[in-house]
This record gives C-alpha cells, structure tokens and sequence, in this order.
C-alpha cells in the first residue's frame, strides 16, 4: 500500500492495511466506549495521510459500514462536496461515538450546509440526531453567537439535560459549560442551573484534567482566562 499510487488505491487496498493495523488491545479499550474498531488513531491518520483527499474513495469506504474505514472516509473526503441530503443520511447512520463526532467536527462544521443541518438536527427527536445539533449550536455559541436565543438555550437545557439521554445530555452539558464561559451577562445562570443539576458532578477526571462538572469547567476556564 505504501508503494501504491493515490490514484490506484481501492476500498479493498485501505481494507487490507486497516485489518494489518488491528490491536485487539485497542480494540478492548475502545469498545468500552462504543467504538468498535481497533486501530491506533494515530496509525490511521498516517494512512489517511498517505491517500490525501479521495473524495470518491471515501463515498466508497463510508459504504463499507466498517468503523475504522469511515473514520479514514471522514479525513480524505472534501467536506464542501457533500449535499445536505447526504450529510444528514451519514449523520443517522453514524452510531459509532467516534465516527459520530469526527463526522460533525471535522465534516458538517466545514460544509455550506451546516447552518441548515444545525437547526434541523437540533429539533430531531432521535437523541443521538439531536446531540450533533446541540454540538453544532456549542460550536456557534462560542464562535458566532448573533442570532442565537441564549437564554432560551438555558430554559432548555434547565428543563431536559437532567433526564436526556447520555450522548445527548453530554452535548447539552456542553452547551451550558460554553454560555458560562463566552458569555459573562449568563454565566452566574449558567453555573445556578449546573449546580442545581448536577449532571457530571462526581463523573471521575484524571489528574491534570478539568472536570466535565460545568460549574467547575467554567470556573476553571474563566480562570485560565483571566491569567492569559
């Protein structure tokens, strides 16, 4: 595979090296995640370093089904390329968490048709459909918050995150973490309505790490802030 030409390579060549790379070490870990591929994110960046952008290519690896061949699909594809139609269509079939939101982060953020995606994805009633509009909306909360009805992202968040369920709940918690921490006139509700929740608290964070907890996330990051 090495030696093969960009243009040469087929779903079949990236299948082969994918399956060489397989740890069932890595695969124990991940799979204790939701992930169930076992390839060391590292080592399947380099392969899909060494086929640049394929676009066609990778339409033909998301096909496969295979997690570690869509992960490889989501880093040589052109993200502008794909219509809302089939974002969407990619976007329900993604359950796998890491596929999930490498497709949102690295793939619907960089589209033309994020703002359309957003919105819709936001109101879906399927939660996992609806977790990447509310990472979506993070994402905008921080970045390019006009026209956003923040208080009402509060009101809903008040009312849901408590009994969403998980992936959903976690993009929620962000969502709130991130109000509190870009927007000073919200934050003391922002951390009121963490507190009140709950959500997070005692989730356990390694040394060094901050804490899922959004009063405690926004506290810190406020922190780091104000010593920049």
């Amino acid at each position: 595979m090495a030696t093969t030409a960009v243009t040469e390579a087929t779903v079949s060549d990236v299948l082969t090296e994918l399956a060489a790379l397989e740890d069932p070490k890595i695969r124990a870990v991940n799979e204790r995640h939701g992930d169930d591929h076992g390839v060391n994110l590292t080592r399947l960046r380099a392969v899909a370093k060494s086929l640049r952008t394929q676009h066609e290519l990778a339409g033909q690896l998301w096909e496969t089904g295979d997690t570690a061949a869509r992960l490889v699909a989501i880093l040589i594809c052109r993200p502008k390329a794909w219509s809302a139609d089939e974002l969407d269509a990619m976007l329900r079939d993604a359950r796998v968490p890491k596929v999930h939101g490498w497709l949102v982060s690295y793939v619907v953020k960089k589209s033309p048709h994020v703002e359309e995606l957003r919105t819709a994805w936001f109101a879906d009633p399927d939660p996992v459909v609806a977790s990447a509009g509310w990472a979506l909306t993070t994402d905008r909360v921080a970045k390019s918050p006009e026209g956003l009805d923040l208080p009402g992202l509060l009101d809903r968040v008040e009312a849901d995150m408590k009994d969403a369920p998980e992936r959903l709940q976690w993009a929620m918690n962000e969502c709130l973490a991130n109000i509190g921490i870009h927007h000073p006139a919200l934050r003391a509700r922002a951390v009121e309505i963490g507190e009140r929740l709950e959500v997070l608290k005692d989730y356990p964070t390694p040394p060094g790490c901050t804490s899922p907890f959004a009063p405690t996330w926004i506290a810190e990051i406020v922190r780091r802030q104000a010593m920049a």
